[in-house]
């Protein structure tokens, strides 16, 4: 992904950060070897808590013999055993429709390595169900793309302003969020998994 002890030093220019290095040391995510597996991970993700998105991940994979599946398998599976594992109507739309056009070559994980960020995310919310929020989280935990700020990432949001003393109910907050990590460019992808890690620690 980066330089990882270069990325440190320039984000240890910020007195917050530098407080979450030290706390934490380095941080470093293995890159996703299945770009397919980590974007239906992200999907059945979407808006809920760790602990939830994981109980109804393991659900899934229990689906699929020794746990592995492909979108010819996820297309198999009735949108009801998918919801009864936990995840929405709408999430289960969204798999199929990813597997979907998987199947037919309209989104071509192949090739997003190739492509931009914003291209990355443009190809990928083509498909019911994927907003910007889970292509950012596909470039940064699968493509380990180093300069990604999920603006309105929950997670971040209230990360932020614990550390930096901020009122999210102001009507600037997004844009105080801005400019603080315009800093740590371009490195916002790391300096956002020590965030997400000290939400985690609290």
């Amino acid at each position: 992904m980066q330089d990882l002890n270069k990325a440190i030093k320039h984000l240890k220019k910020d007195v917050g950060l530098s407080q979450l290095i030290k706390k934490f040391g380095i941080l470093d995510y293995p890159a996703s070897q299945n770009y397919f597996e980590s974007l239906v991970e992200s999907i059945i993700g979407q808006q809920l808590s760790g602990k939830a998105a994981d109980t109804i991940y393991k659900r899934f994979l229990n689906l699929f013999p020794k746990q592995k599946f492909t979108p010819d398998l996820v297309l198999d599976i009735e949108d009801l055993t998918l919801r009864n594992c936990g995840m929405s109507w709408a999430k289960a739309r969204s798999l199929h429709d990813l597997s979907h056009k998987i199947l037919s070559k309209t989104v071509r994980l192949n090739e997003l390595d190739q492509m931009s960020d914003e291209e990355v995310i443009i190809h990928l919310t083509a498909v019911k169900g994927i907003g910007r929020w889970t292509a950012e989280m596909k470039l940064m935990f699968a493509l380990q793309r180093p300069d990604i700020l999920p603006l309105d990432d929950v997670g971040i949001q209230n990360a932020m302003a614990r550390l930096y003393g901020l009122n999210r109910k102001s009507k600037n907050f997004k844009l105080q969020i801005t400019k603080i990590s315009n800093n740590w460019k371009p490195h916002r992808t790391l300096a956002c998994w020590y965030l997400w890690k000290n939400l985690d620690n609290k």
